[in-house]
């Protein structure tokens, strides 16, 4: 099944074809969506779905829900109700869309996430992912929050089952914590924008026993902020994983390149690794806990080992 969205479509928002497609119940639609601005909170919960615009440009789906927003009931929002598109399902695909949460920029806003994605074989390709605090979150969460009440969301209670996603051509930017999970996720010819003020890039919480974490592959690392501002990432989780190989790193990135969030025991569980950086933020003094990988090493992290062969 085909479905248009747009001016010219079957449908004018992309929600009531989201809608009619899970109803009618079939496996691999596409919804082709029509450049244009499309101001809507969305969710995919069927397996197969590809969303596709014409190019990320010109298609964009954006909102401005924040962690901060009070509730009718009195509650903060939190950062897990606070998405723009929210994919729980297996095998959907995105391609040339821009999904963009609009109120990063916004005093007080807090985390704001733009992508919240959960589910095996999820393909994010050609898109421009925007945000600040928490731009996209590859779920699953956590086992357990610090905090009552912290993972108030869509699936606060629900099992945690780790899915391989795939993020190619993309870009993505943000200010703290701006890509964080628990997938395993596979990067690859994507830009990681850090805006203007210092933060961190990711926020990893690999569980325990899970092989890998986020693999970085011929991405580059941009910043606006000041030399040596940023971190490369912080264990959300003590057993955090995060590879970049072969990568652009800017001047922005901070020397020591790795954070640990003040758990000093993540220096033994949490796994931070590179190979054959390049820029002015590559190399530097690493702090001791992280690794420089050899090329035997460095070969566990292709796409393939990754994620398998059933990725496009």
């Amino acid at each position: 099944m085909r479905l248009t969205v747009g001016k010219e479509g079957q449908f004018k928002a992309i929600g009531e074809a989201l809608k009619y497609a899970e109803e009618h119940g079939e496996r691999g639609v596409t919804i082709h969506i029509f450049p244009g601005v499309y101001h809507e909170k969305l969710e995919i919960k069927q397996e197969g779905l590809v969303l596709e615009g014409e190019d990320a440009a010109s298609t964009v789906l954006t909102y401005d829900d924040c962690a901060n927003d009070i509730l009718p009931d009195g509650e903060k929002r939190g950062t897990f109700r606070s998405y723009t598109l929210f994919v729980d399902a297996a095998g959907v695909q995105l391609k040339n869309l821009t999904i963009e949460n609009a109120a990063g920029p916004r005093e007080g806003a807090g985390q704001a996430v733009a992508l919240y994605a959960e589910g095996e074989g999820i393909v994010v390709s050609d898109c421009r992912l925007l945000g600040a605090q928490d731009t996209l979150f590859t779920g699953p969460l956590p086992p357990k929050e610090v905090e009552p009440g912290g993972f108030r969301g869509p699936k606060e209670f629900a099992p945690r089952i780790n899915g391989r996603q795939y993020y190619r051509n993309c870009y993505i930017c943000g200010t703290v914590d701006f890509i964080f999970g628990s997938a395993t996720a596979y990067f690859e010819n994507c830009v990681l924008e850090s805006l203007a003020r210092p933060g961190f890039v990711t926020a990893g919480s690999s569980p325990e026993g899970q092989e890998y974490g986020y693999v970085f592959s011929h991405c580059r690392f941009t910043g606006e902020g000041p030399e040596g501002s940023v971190y490369l990432g912080r264990p959300w989780r003590e057993y955090a994983k995060v590879v970049i190989l072969d990568s652009w790193l800017g001047a922005h990135i901070r020397p020591e390149g790795w954070d640990d969030w003040s758990k000093e025991g993540a220096h033994q569980t949490a796994y931070y690794a590179e190979y054959q950086n390049s820029g002015p933020g590559a190399g530097g003094n690493r702090v001791s806990w992280s690794h420089m990988l050899s090329e035997e090493e460095a070969g566990r992290y292709t796409k393939e080992s990754v994620l398998g062969d059933n990725f496009a």
